[in-house]
Order: C-alpha cells, then sequence, then structure tokens
C-alpha cells in the first residue's frame, strides 16, 4: 500500500487520502468485493468534492486536495522549513523520500477507475467552479495553494517536488500559521483562524501620518528581528486605531507577522495561548481592541503579569498592541486619592497607572478638526465613482457629523457608505 510507506507526512488511516488511495490499490487486483469497493469508491469521491467546495478548489481535485495536506501538515521538516528555507539534513532527505510518494499519488488516474466500475470520473480532473471561494479559505489562500498545486503537477522528480514545497513553506509557513492573517482564541485558550479579514491598508487611512510612521516603525523593528515595544493607540473614538492595526497585518503578513485577537475576560488564557506560538519561526502580535477596566476588574493583573514582572521572559517573537479610548486603561476616581482608609493613597494610584506604563510606545489618535475632517471625507469620496458635488458633498458632511459623534473618520467613512448604497438603489 503505497501510503502505508509515508513517514514524515504520516496520514491517518481513516482520513480521505488514505482510503482513496486504497480503492485505486484495491481496483487492480478486483481480488476483494466489487460491490463494497465501488461503494467505498462513492464515499470517497462523495468526501473529495464536499472537500473541495468549501475550500474553493478547481482543476483536478484530487491534486488540490494533496497539495492540501501538504501546506497544512506540520512535521519536523514543515516546520523546520517555515520562513527560513529547506536547510538540507537527514530531515530533508527523508522528506525527498516521502515526497517521492506523494509524487506516485499525483500519478493515480481515475480513468483506471471508470474502467474497472464502468462510471465517468473526468469531472473530478477538470472540475470547473472558479467563481466559488469556498468557505474555509479566503480567494488569496485558495489561490497559493491551487498554484503551489500547478508547480507539483509538472514536477519530474522527487527533488523538484520538494523544491516547490519547501519554497512555499519558506515563503507562507505551514498549517493555520502559514496560510491565515488572523487568529482568535477560544474558550480552551485554543487559537483558531480567521478565514475573512479587512483588506485595509495604510494608504486607505488619511492623516494621521506622524501616527502611522511610529507604528509602522516600531512593528518594522520587530518582524525584522530588532528590539521593539509593546504599543498602545489611544485616543478618541472612530479616529482609526483599530484600522492600522488591521493595516499592520496586511502590510507585514509577508515578513510572517501573524495577529492573534483575544478578549479581556480571555486574560487568564495568555499563557495558554504564548506556550503554543512561542517556538514558532513568525511573529506574533497579542491584539486587544478597546481596551479598559473599571475599578472592580482585576483581570488587568494577568496581562500586566505578561507584558512585564513574570518569572518567565516573554518570548522575542510577541508583541502587546492594544487599542484604546482611554490612556490610563484602568479607572480613576478622586476616591483614591482621598479614601481615608487607604493608608498608602499613592501606592493605589501607581497600581493603576502601571498598567499604561508597560507599553513602551503610545501613540495617540485625536479627533480631526474640521478641515482634517473635510480632507478625510474629500479623500474618501475620490476613491469611489461618486457623482455627487464636492460642494454638496462637504454640506452634507457638516450635516452628518452633527448626528454621528462629531468628527472623525468613522463618521466619514459611514457619509461616504450611505451615499454609495442611495446610489445604488
Amino acid at each position: 500500500m503505497i501510503a502505508d510507506q509515508l513517514i514524515l507526512y504520516r496520514l491517518p488511516k481513516q482520513g480521505l487520502c488514505y482510503r482513496l488511495a486504497s480503492v485505486f490499490e484495491e481496483a487492480k487486483e478486483i481480488k476483494s468485493d466489487k460491490e463494497a469497493l465501488k461503494e467505498e469508491l462513492l464515499d470517497c469521491i462523495h468526501d473529495l468534492m464536499e472537500i473541495s467546495s468549501a475550500h474553493g478548489f478547481y482543476g483536478n481535485l484530487w491534486h488540490c486536495y494533496l497539495t492540501y495536506l501538504l501546506v497544512t501538515r506540520e512535521n519536523a521538516y514543515s516546520l523546520g522549513c517555515e520562513i527560513r528555507s529547506d536547510r538540507g539534513g537527514s530531515i530533508s532527505e527523508m522528506a525527498e523520500r516521502d515526497f517521492g510518494i506523494f509524487l506516485k499519488l499525483f500519478t493515480l488516474d481515475f480513468n483506471e477507475l471508470e474502467k474497472c466500475f464502468g462510471m465517468d470520473f473526468s469531472v473530478l480532473s477538470s472540475f470547473d467552479d472558479k467563481n466559488s471561494d469556498g468557505t474555509v479559505f479566503n480567494q488569496r489562500i485558495r489561490d497559493c495553494i491551487l498554484d503551489l498545486c500547478q508547480t507539483l503537477e509538472h514536477a519530474q522528480n522527487a527533488a523538484e517536488f520538494k523544491a516547490g514545497v519547501a519554497e512555499f513553506y519558506r515563503h507562507y509557513g505551514v498549517g493555520d500559521f502559514g496560510l491565515h492573517k488572523a487568529f482568535r482564541v477560544d474558550e480552551k485558550g485554543n487559537i483558531l483562524p480567521i478565514s475573512k479579514v479587512s483588506h485595509v491598508c495604510f494608504e486607505d487611512l488619511i492623516g494621521y501620518e506622524s501616527q502611522k510612521k511610529r507604528l509602522m516603525e516600531n512593528t518594522e523593528a520587530f518582524v525584522r528581528g530588532s528590539t521593539s515595544n509593546n504599543c498602545l493607540l489611544y485616543g478618541d473614538a472612530g479616529t482609526g486605531k483599530s484600522s492600522s492595526i488591521k493595516a499592520v497585518m496586511n502590510q507585514y503578513y509577508d515578513e510572517g507577522l501573524r495577529i492573534i485577537e483575544i478578549y479581556k475576560h480571555q486574560f487568564q488564557l495568555l499563557n495558554t495561548v504564548i506556550a503554543q506560538i512561542k517556538n514558532r519561526n513568525y511573529k506574533f502580535i497579542i491584539y486587544m481592541d478597546d481596551l479598559s477596566f473599571e475599578e472592580f476588574e482585576t483581570d488587568y493583573k494577568y496581562l500586566k503579569a505578561v507584558i512585564e514582572g513574570g518569572l518567565e521572559k516573554k518570548p522575542d517573537n510577541v508583541l502587546i498592541y492594544a487599542t484604546s479610548n482611554r490612556r490610563h486603561l484602568i479607572r480613576e476616581s478622586y476616591a483614591d486619592k482621598l479614601d481615608a482608609h487607604d493608608i498608602h493613597k499613592n501606592d493605589t494610584v501607581q497600581e493603576k497607572l502601571s498598567l499604561y506604563h508597560r507599553f513602551g510606545v503610545t501613540i495617540y489618535f485625536g479627533s480631526p478638526d474640521k478641515n482634517e475632517y473635510m480632507d478625510i471625507v474629500m479623500g474618501l469620496k475620490n476613491r469611489t465613482d461618486l457623482s455627487i458635488s464636492d460642494e454638496e458633498l462637504m454640506l452634507l458632511a457638516n450635516r452628518w457629523e452633527l448626528s454621528h459623534g462629531g468628527y472623525s473618520g468613522r463618521a466619514a467613512r459611514q457619509l461616504i457608505d450611505d451615499l454609495l448604497g442611495k446610489e445604488k438603489i
């Protein structure tokens, strides 16, 4: 059995690849029950179609599925290659042996099954569903897998096959971390990919040039291995703090940056999350949106310990980025300074300020003035095909901000979206 010979890329016997490869092998001998084998074949084809539909695959679905296995399989070789490339040695030689087996799996021909069972499987070799992006991956990820699939289809030997896979690992990595930009954390601390993300770039954010520059400088130092700091983006609502984090994610993905979003009720899971990523060859930003604490909330203590102060050193490949409408993240009151029952009032105040001081880079995003607001509105309008005149737009912008929280980039974006929606009705 050909799939039995794999070592690094060992496959589960209940998995589709192993099952379908077994059908090919048994169909050649026709020693087993032909009807039972036909039933297993139909089950395999059903599973192959379901997987392909969910992932948006087209072309030769069998080749797409084999490629999908290769880009998601984490093992000693693939993890060693991610972001760094193949460095040779015994693991590389063993991987080339496995790739020789995969090359044989690529040559399995459904025409043989057609002859054996009298059924037409030609659709599996030229499946045409290019307009479907699937539900598991976005189009970018799907297209990366299909590009690798074409490369592997043209490989003449195991060495060429390995070169194609190793280059993919070097450029994208392996598994969920290799394919996805952003992640969330479930209630058990498992890191799960987010397949649909906002494709915001820094050019989309009008204004705030000094803030964007400072954020980019810190992030570039981080992804390129230089010293860098945890970062707090604070200031008025709707000024682009969260959008700036999304722009960071999109701009530095190709340099190995990944974003993990975590909420404050999950801070007890921070050490669990970090344990899963500290030995990977990526740079991770743990992202906390709209971060703030009321006086009675104590979850910030977990964050303080992770950022700085715990016995275990925070890994060099992890930074904390947070956004907040508050500069001082923990609510303070005059009672903290006037409490007659608190002997060490200054200690109480310093305790509440200590979290803010653990962010080495703090960037302020203030609300734009009227002229800056109008520049944002006009800039957004110029990126669309809105037919409204500039004079009418400025009049509407003045009215809009009065009922939408004042001057802000968010209000400007909402106005343009509203006008675009009305034009398309």
